[in-house]
């Protein structure tokens, strides 16, 4: 399923908490074509996924925990974990104050500071800088430190898209519950995408 929409708020308006403090699922669907800053690395968001606290295959639906404390946090902070003990992932706390919900950055098309992102991945190609939330962290230099980090203050800089964009949700990856959920979101047609946009 696609769709065409406008991007909701102005052109480069910065997001807060005000944009995050809303249902996961459009916040997922409403970041695509966003652009995150890290430091002085980052580029535009092509790929997201939502989890809400009911959410049999997100971390919060078996409580808080010390691992996803962040998750229960206020709207527009960092949530950030380490996948299979290798990678971080980075996602964004979303919905009212204390739900357990939050986004997951999957894929980004690098804008600024390549260079550095190169460096930090020990490759040149840009389509495999920020394909996945492993890679994506890495290229950032996020780590377990930015967890519960305000996603308004430095180093992070989020900024609506400056135009159109063309959105179609599909199921998540790499889940074993609630795989029918139609809850990620990718820029169509995009070739920096972590995987193919299918059903």
């Amino acid at each position: 399923m696609s769709s065409r929409r406008k991007c909701p708020l102005p052109k480069r308006s910065k997001l807060g908490s005000t944009f995050f403090s809303r249902d996961p699922v459009e916040v997922a669907r409403d970041l695509i074509g966003a652009t995150l800053i890290v430091g002085q690395a980052g580029g535009i968001i092509v790929e997201a996924e939502a989890y809400r606290r009911d959410d049999p295959a997100s971390h919060s639906f078996v409580g808080q925990t010390q691992r996803n404390a962040s998750m229960f946090g206020p709207a527009g902070t960092a949530y950030v974990y380490r996948s299979y003990g290798i990678h971080w992932c980075l996602n964004f706390v979303s919905g009212e104050q204390e739900t357990g919900s939050a986004v997951l950055v999957r894929a980004l098309e690098p804008k600024v500071g390549l260079n550095a992102m190169r460096a930090r991945r020990g490759l040149d190609d840009p389509h495999l800088l920020c394909t996945g939330p492993g890679r994506l962290c890495r290229a950032l230099g996020v780590t377990g430190e930015h967890d519960g980090s305000r996603l308004d203050e430095p180093p992070f800089e989020i900024y609506a898209c400056s135009g159109p964009v063309e959105v179609r949700a599909a199921p998540r990856i790499g889940i074993s519950r609630a795989p029918d959920h139609l809850w990620r979101f990718g820029l169509l047609g995009s070739p920096f995408l972590s995987k193919r946009l299918a059903f």
